[in-house]
């Protein structure tokens, strides 16, 4: 009886093991994870263009992937280093400090810019561009959590064809970022921070000069321009031209475009950048041999010349639709490759945007939507005008940018002024200005706790220790450059709207239209992965897309 008994319980345990489903069986980590960042990518552009789209690009993602459909930025100012950097680092402004792109320093007296660092030289030529490193974010990414997680094996890299959509991304401990270095150089390069010498891969890959064969074509439209629809006219008013062409019409001649705009820096601003790119993230793959080992890697992949093309063109331009239908092809290719080369189990990935962009302000005013153009030089003269009526002084602003005011604390101090009543003065004066909507102090971020709204979004990007004095909101679809193009930097949903796919192993299938923020996708990648999230983390974990 007891032989019997033994040999029920045995055989019912290799039934239910042997009859466990897919989903049920230990999910093996990834060999490698890849992170897309589509620049300047509205949401809704998946479902503008959706009938246009191949199967194999953005469909194949949406259709076996997870997307979140209502996924925003939770901070200002929505700009391209402050974007890539709250996606990897899993957190906002007030903590991981990148507040902008550019941004006035306090202490150095002086504009810095996001990622420049002249303690490090450039790696591939003799120029200047590659004086970068990461130095000025102050957190760890999921890149960094990953290489510690597997003490510092596994590779992680980052390829943008701008420097800190390559830098910030794969963090302090990356084996590598590449950015492109256009004009007459046609390179691609790194900084000290990371090697000394080029490999050879990247050497040769700059030698076969590939940005030729892409810019000694025409750019046309990839169909019929008939069949357009979902743009405005391709002659318009509403959008910024190339230098030499008399018009920003189709077809656009990049051999002779490119004499008078940039050489090799024109193909940032075409889809062929796009194209471009992806050439040199297969080749990465293939020579760093990403995906191959016992260990996970990281490959961080950023799409610029849409962020290009957008600023030039504008939310609604043909430009702007051709260059999403190449990109979906694009991608189409990426994905197959990766099918190949890693293997289809073998990756995840995720897609989305470091922020989105407003229609072209004049044109919403055609259409009778409210919209607004400011002036910034009758805005720096109508807050001296403040100072002066209330406090006798002009000398009291030390810097107007980004919405932000510093105050001069020395001057202040000397004409026996109390600081925070001139930036309250400030602040409840600058809403009289016409397209300023509305402004608090710094003090004001610093001791009340604003829990929703577009004030919760400033708060967020409020870092005490590097922003300023006075902070302002404009009124929605308020821009302050010229009544061509568009750009973006709100905290108003045409700039914090965006998609957010993830996709492939330990991915489930679906959607979800609740509500989730950017910066959950580093806690989310760090719980598939097993491993510590950033060490500024504040987003949260979406359970409902992972498998385990």
């Amino acid at each position: 009886m007891r032989y019997s008994y033994l040999f029920f319980l045995t055989a019912t345990i290799l039934f239910f093991n042997c009859n466990q489903s897919p989903n049920q069986k230990k999910q093996a980590k990834p060999k490698l994870v890849i992170g897309i960042v589509i620049d300047q990518m509205r949401y809704d552009y998946l479902t503008r263009y959706e009938k246009r789209y191949g199967e194999g690009g953005f469909k194949r993602i949406l259709e076996n992937g997870f997307s979140l459909e209502n996924a925003h930025y939770n901070y200002i100012p929505t700009y391209t280093a402050v974007g890539h950097t709250s996606i990897y680092t899993g957190t906002t402004p007030s903590n991981h400090g990148i507040i902008s792109n550019n941004w006035y320093d306090k202490f150095l007296k002086q504009s810095i810019y996001c990622v420049d660092d002249a303690n490090y030289k450039t790696v591939g030529n003799n120029g200047v561009v590659g004086q970068k490193s990461p130095f000025r974010l102050y957190t760890t990414t999921i890149t960094d959590q990953l290489h510690l997680a597997q003490n510092m094996n596994g590779k992680t890299i980052g390829i943008s064809m701008k420097d800190r959509s390559a830098i910030l991304p794969v963090g302090h401990t990356a084996n590598a970022a590449y950015w492109y270095d256009g004009a007459n150089k046609n390179q691609w390069i790194t900084s000290t921070f990371y090697m000394d010498n080029l490999p050879d891969w990247v050497k040769d890959f700059n030698l076969n000069n590939k940005a030729d064969e892409y810019l000694n074509t025409t750019w046309e439209t990839l169909y019929d321009i008939d069949t357009y629809t979902n743009s405005i006219a391709d002659d318009n008013i509403f959008e910024n031209n190339f230098k030499g062409q008399e018009k920003p019409t189709f077809p656009k001649d990049l051999k002779e475009l490119r004499k008078t705009n940039g050489n090799y820096g024109l193909i940032k601003t075409i889809p062929a950048g796009n194209t471009f790119t992806v050439d040199f993230a297969k080749k990465a793959i293939i020579e760093e041999n990403l995906g191959k080992t016992e260990y996970t890697d990281f490959l961080a992949v950023s799409f610029s010349a849409t962020d290009y093309v957008g600023h030039r063109y504008g939310v609604a331009a043909v430009e702007t639709e051709d260059t999403y239908l190449r990109l979906d092809k694009d991608l189409e290719d990426f994905f197959n490759f990766l099918d190949s080369q890693v293997g289809k189990d073998n990756y995840t990935l995720f897609l989305t945007a470091d922020h989105a962009a407003v229609h072209v302000p004049a044109y919403l005013q055609s259409l009778k939507i409210p919209a607004h153009y400011m002036d910034t030089r009758k805005f720096r003269d109508f807050i001296l005008g403040i100072t002066k009526k209330y406090f006798n002084s002009t000398e009291l602003i030390e810097n107007v940018s980004n919405y932000q005011i510093f105050l001069d604390k020395k001057k202040i101090e000397a004409l026996g002024l109390n600081k925070n009543n001139v930036a309250q003065k400030l602040a409840d004066e600058v809403v009289n200005f016409g397209e300023i909507y509305k402004a608090v102090t710094a003090r004001t971020l610093q001791t009340t706790s604003f829990t929703d709204g577009i004030l919760n979004s400033l708060q967020n990007g409020y870092n005490q220790k590097f922003s300023g004095d006075v902070l302002m909101i404009p009124y929605p679809a308020t821009l302050t450059s010229s009544r061509k193009g568009t750009s973006h930097g709100s905290g108003y949903s045409y700039d914090t709207h965006v998609p957010i796919i993830f996709y492939g192993n330990g991915i489930k299938k679906g959607s979800s239209a609740k509500k989730y923020e950017i910066i959950d996708i580093a806690p989310t990648i760090s719980n598939l992965l097993k491993i510590e999230a950033p060490n500024g983390t504040s987003g949260k974990v979406i359970e409902e897309v992972l498998k385990n």
